[in-house]
């Protein structure tokens, strides 16, 4: 087994935090090695510090997309933490259609993983424009850091096991056989989500309009409260008075983000 010394995992661990926001805390060394043995024994390293060292010279992006695959968990479900849709679509959209302006509904799902979240997201909104008749302008901002993800989510490829407590109609909707177990998002449900690649720790964020909702939820467990407070307040800055961020049930916005008002467990909406 390939050890790592103090300095190691310190070296690693601030390059970590720099770029991507990830804190890894003293006891997560064993953590660290568990889950980056493997990669470094294939590609013939017997040290971190030559790891470390091929992080920073690596040109392609491959060995950075692998060291955040292994240190973050890309978990997530259609309907994970159910709550949050149910409100958006009886509380926040009929709220939000008072004042958009254009029919322009502009929401960021600010952590998208393999495309659960974002496409749940669409399937709510579409079906709320159906019955309120609405011709509203509701593509889906989704990013990630991992273009790996980005990927999966692109595809829209799913496991029948995946999408078996999906209502009956969204299956025949939303979605149409790719084989004998799995399901494929149909085309046009792909176009209202717009995947990209962007790291929630880049000092500028190059959006031209704010958003009426942010859904930036089960990311933020990973950060120190120093860095989580300067993501909420660049959300914040982000949202149109009146628009809502949500986070995830395990996640908290400090009470000294005045501009921010707690409605309910991890959504927030800015006054």
């Amino acid at each position: 087994m390939i050890t790592i010394s103090d300095r190691e995992f310190n070296q690693l661990r601030e390059y970590i935090q720099v770029n991507y926001g990830i804190h890894l805390k003293d006891e997560k060394k064993t953590f660290v090695i568990g889950r980056l043995h493997n990669v470094l024994t294939q590609m013939g390293f017997v040290s971190f510090t030559e790891y470390y060292k091929y992080l920073l010279t690596d040109q392609s992006g491959e060995a950075v997309t692998i060291l955040l695959d292994k240190i973050t968990t890309n978990h997530t479900f259609f309907m994970r933490e159910a709550e949050h849709f149910f409100y958006l679509r009886d509380k926040v959209l009929p709220e939000i259609g008072k004042y958009i302006r254009n029919n322009d509904l502009r929401v960021w799902c600010a952590a998208s993983s393999t495309g659960e979240e974002p496409y749940t997201l669409a399937m709510i909104i579409n079906d709320y424009t159906k019955s309120a008749k609405l011709d509203w302008d509701k593509k889906i901002l989704a990013t990630d850091i991992a273009p790996n993800v980005l990927e999966i989510a692109k595809r829209g490829v799913y496991s029948n096991e995946k999408l078996v407590s999906l209502p009956k109609y969204w299956k025949l909707s939303y979605f149409e056989k790719f084989d004998s177990d799995n399901m494929v998002v149909t085309n046009e449900h792909k176009k209202e989500v717009i995947f990209r690649r962007f790291n929630l720790m880049d000092n500028e964020f190059p959006f031209k309009k704010k958003f009426h909702v942010i859904f930036c939820r089960n990311v933020m467990i990973y950060f120190d409260g120093k860095t989580k407070d300067i993501l909420i307040q660049k959300l914040c800055d982000l949202l149109e008075t009146g628009g809502y961020l949500f986070v995830g049930h395990s996640e908290s916005v400090s009470k000294d983000m005045a501009s921010l008002k707690y409605i309910c467990p991890s959504v927030y909406k800015k006054i």
